[in-house]
């Protein structure tokens, strides 16, 4: 569970927070709030759900368990825990009117890319959303290994190259879940998100893919920009915090980056069990 300064912090984050967001506009997405509404929508609603350009690659529940995608399997001590994140994070999306959420974390390896790839198969076993998650860590790419995936054109050849959107997405055999990946770390991703073209591919994401909630795994908050350069493109945040690792100064800090950012929860992962911490405004 989270420690008591790490419980005072995100006190202080809730204040700051709803000070900053007091006069903040909320969004209307009526296509989203339709999809994510109480009225389930019937299995038979997604009979003629096609890819058209989609790659298909189907992976095993033996390589998910050993990749630790546990979401899918309802006996798997945590996948509970994910679905309750998936609740918080719907009730969210769905009183703003937003529909698309960050995942990050204040330094590399806290588990935030596990944690978005969870919380996506989460979010694609319920039959009424439909879920895009896009790797957007570019230094550091690593969605597609979870979903045992075979890249040879990811966001980075988009970006560089400009092949089409539909041409690199994936499904990883979950019917609602299509999977934007990165492929070959770059050192240059500052530049390339600042880019026109990232720009662009941003604004096609959110149009073309309204009615979906769409996750985007970050960058790290801290040491270098990559995801303060995305972050005013994306309606919300989740913050994850290493248990036993991330400090307190750098909890704070990451707080800081985020301070003019919908912050709707925290996850406090690596610890006995996943503790989600969640506030909204």
């Amino acid at each position: 569970m989270a420690s008591d300064h790490f419980k005072k912090a995100l006190e202080l984050a809730r204040i700051n927070t709803s000070r900053s967001s007091a006069n903040r506009p909320r969004k209307v997405a009526k296509r989203l709030n339709d999809s994510i509404s109480n009225q389930a929508i019937s299995e038979n609603d997604f009979k003629n759900l096609t890819y058209h350009k989609t790659q298909v690659q189907p992976v095993s529940p033996k390589q998910l368990r050993e990749n630790r995608i546990i979401a899918g399997f309802p006996n798997e001590p945590n996948s509970s825990q994910f679905r309750i994140l998936r609740t918080q994070v719907i009730q969210e999306l769905r009183e703003n009117g937003w529909n698309s959420v960050a995942i990050t974390a204040a330094h590399s390896d806290a588990g935030k890319s596990l944690i978005a790839a969870n919380l996506a198969v989460s979010l694609s076993l319920m039959t009424n959303i439909t879920v895009l998650l896009v790797d957007l860590d570019l230094r550091k790419p690593s969605i597609h290994r979870y979903f045992d995936l075979d890249v040879e054109k990811g966001i980075f050849e988009h970006l560089t190259q400009g092949i089409p959107l539909e041409n690199i997405l994936i499904n990883p055999g979950f019917e609602r879940l299509v999977i934007l990946p990165g492929s070959e770390p770059t050192n240059s991703s500052s530049e390339l998100l600042a880019s026109r073209e990232a720009v662009d591919m941003l604004d096609e994401i959110k149009n073309r893919y309204e009615s979906r909630v769409i996750l985007y795994d970050l960058p790290p908050l801290l040491g270098i920009d990559d995801a303060m350069v995305i972050l005013p493109h994306i309606d919300s945040s989740l913050l994850v915090v290493e248990a036993n690792k991330t400090t307190e100064v750098e909890l704070n800090q990451s707080l800081q980056v985020l301070e003019d950012h919908p912050l709707i929860g925290i996850v406090f992962n690596k610890a006995d069990q996943l503790d989600v911490l969640q506030y909204g405004y």
